[in-house]
């Protein structure tokens, strides 16, 4: 595996900034934020575990823990929130939709000192889509909920509305998504629904076709993000440090996409 997998001096000095300072522990000096963080690139590039993070990165055990503490503090949330505020927003149409993580067999067995019945969520999370929102300038929002199984696509369009409802124009989603609910939740914001209706409706709604071709974008954004392997395969075994990983991917393909470096 290449050893030099990280973050461009372009991209640092975007995101440089945006990372908290570290101080050490006792004698030990904090390592240098812009090693730790390439480490984590790597890790979410490559999908390794963290005990084969090469040695130039420091030692995987104080990358891991940094990278955790990150995580709890919500750094890459606010870090792929900042990104996303520095070009505006592009209210001509936001997507809805979701996508399955395979967990690998590594990501079952989590301590009880981090909390949740263990067994059935375990099982669930073999099969654990994600819907996600995106608007069409650039690639992703983080996704901000999950669901277990192979649940239908309705039962996380809830949790994800309340996060972009009132700050959209028009909302683009599949026949998925087609439902009376749906429909009237998105018009109650002010935004107009961009939804195929199901076949077999009685009375099908109508949808602006021209629009709702952009839809291939966030289809287009979910390939881009699974190219980041730990991403693609869920080998964490909370969703906390998952979506972490996913924050680094979406962070990276805003800078690449949207900011001219």
């Amino acid at each position: 595996m290449d050893e030099t997998i990280g973050a461009t001096d372009a991209e640092w000095a975007l995101t440089g900034s945006l990372l908290p300072s570290e101080t050490g522990r006792g004698c030990r000096p904090a390592g240098d934020n812009r090693q730790f963080f390439d480490g984590m690139i790597w890790m979410a590039r490559t999908g390794a575990q963290w005990r084969h993070l090469p040695p130039c990165y420091g030692k995987w055990n104080s990358v891991f823990r940094r990278y955790r503490r990150w995580v709890e503090q919500g750094v890459f949330d606010a870090l792929l929130e900042t990104l996303a505020e520095l070009v505006g927003r592009d209210r001509s149409a936001d997507m809805i939709d979701s996508t399955v993580v395979r967990a690998h067999h590594c990501a079952a067995g989590i301590k009880k000192a981090l909390a949740r019945p263990r067994r059935s969520d375990d099982r669930a999370a073999a099969s654990r889509p994600n819907s996600t929102p995106v608007v069409t300038r650039a690639v992703s929002r983080s996704p901000s909920a999950s669901r277990s199984g192979h649940a239908h696509d309705q039962r996380g369009f809830g949790p994800l509305f309340q996060a972009i409802g009132g700050r959209l124009d028009r909302l683009l989603a599949d026949r998925g998504y087609d439902a009376d609910q749906t429909r009237a939740d998105i018009a109650y914001t002010g935004a107009r629904p961009v939804i195929p209706a199901k076949h077999g409706r009685r009375n099908p709604a109508s949808h602006n076709r021209h629009a709702y071709k952009l839809r291939n974008r966030i289809e287009r954004m979910f390939n881009r993000l699974k190219n980041w392997r730990r991403v693609a395969t869920r080998y964490d075994k909370t969703a906390q440090s998952y979506l972490g990983f996913v924050q680094i991917a979406s962070a990276f393909l805003w800078i690449s996409l949207v900011h001219e470096l």
